[in-house]
């Protein structure tokens, strides 16, 4: 197949560009490189794409755009079966600080690929959607009846991601499948975030640092079952205009997250505590019966395991992350 994946220089998109190279489809990516973070794990992640494809004998074209330049999106999913669309204004905080900017990238950016992929009669469309859109737990874990009232602009962008991307299958009868991840973890993840702050900092001899008290749980997991169920959708159509969690189960606070890495890494080391940041969701948790009735999704690595996995890789690929990760 052709596939267009936006935002492939990302975290997530990256991982799904390299899958697909490696099972033996033609990969085209669209990104930014917008450099919310250090842009040398973006350039990693296009690496490993381009070397998956060559492995592979299959072709990985990097193009750098961007999904709100309607005419280059135009251009792209005319040559296109599927497109998995990941790219995206990421991060709850720069969304308080620029909320035009996230509607911008997460709402325009998304009409764009739609309309695109409508006009070109693509086969399916899968869209990168977020936790985020639930805002306050009324109950846990959430499943897809659960209200969505999102806390921050970034999780309302997600939001009005996934309905239009609802309508168009509604409306225009484009194949189209929303993804709500929760809190996706791994090698290459990006910097800024809990995980990877709490394991350089332990590695360093630094103590964790947990914004708040600890007492926020998250619904951590692991890129691999995130690339299991996007795989999956290339030629499954049973879940088409739906919109469905993707998530571990594996529900964790995140002081227990900071313990389980120190204790992994330096169990010497206390934990510091500061003030919580603005936006940041208080609880996630992923009732995922909709995904495992559809599509047969089941997690396969639970916090623990995914932890000491990402642990060792990091080790194994300290001398290029570390620095990039300390620098972000």
């Amino acid at each position: 197949m052709q596939i267009l994946v936006t935002g492939g220089g990302g975290f997530i998109g990256g991982h799904i560009a390299e899958d697909l190279t490696r099972a033996g489809h033609d990969v085209t990516v669209l990104d930014n490189l917008e450099p919310y973070y250090d842009l040398g794990i973006k350039e990693h992640n296009i690496d490993a794409a381009k070397k998956a494809a060559t492995k592979a004998n299959t072709t990985y074209e990097f193009v750098e755009g961007s999904i709100t330049d309607e005419q280059l999106v135009d251009d792209l999913v005319a040559n296109t079966d599927v497109v998995y669309h990941q790219a995206a204004q990421a991060g709850v905080r720069k969304s308080v600080e620029e909320p035009k900017k996230v509607n911008a990238y997460n709402v325009d950016g998304t009409i764009n690929v739609l309309e695109a992929s409508r006009t070109h009669d693509v086969d399916r469309v899968v869209v990168a959607s977020s936790s985020s859109v639930y805002g306050k737990p009324e109950y846990l874990p959430y499943d897809e009846d659960h209200l969505t009232t999102p806390v921050s602009p970034y999780g309302v962008s997600k939001l009005a991601t996934e309905q239009y991307t609802r309508v168009y299958n509604e409306i225009y009868g484009l194949p189209t499948v929303a993804l709500r991840y929760f809190t996706v973890y791994g090698p290459r993840m990006r910097p800024n975030m809990a995980m990877t702050n709490f394991v350089s900092r332990c590695l360093h001899g630094e103590p964790p640092v947990i914004y708040g008290d600890g007492e926020q749980t998250r619904d951590f997991t692991y890129i691999d079952d995130i690339l299991t169920v996007n795989k999956h959708l290339l030629e499954d159509d049973r879940a088409d205009g739906e919109i469905m969690n993707v998530g571990s189960t594996d529900n964790i606070d995140i002081l227990t997250l900071a313990e389980v890495i120190r204790d992994e890494i330096d169990p010497s080391l206390e934990i510091e505590f500061d003030d919580a940041r603005e936006g940041d969701a208080e609880h996630t948790h992923a009732n995922i019966e909709k995904a495992n009735e559809l599509l047969d999704y089941e997690p396969t690595t639970d916090i623990r395991e995914g932890v000491a996995k990402f642990i060792d890789w990091y080790r194994e690929n300290e001398d290029w992350y570390d620095p990039l990760v300390r620098n972000s």
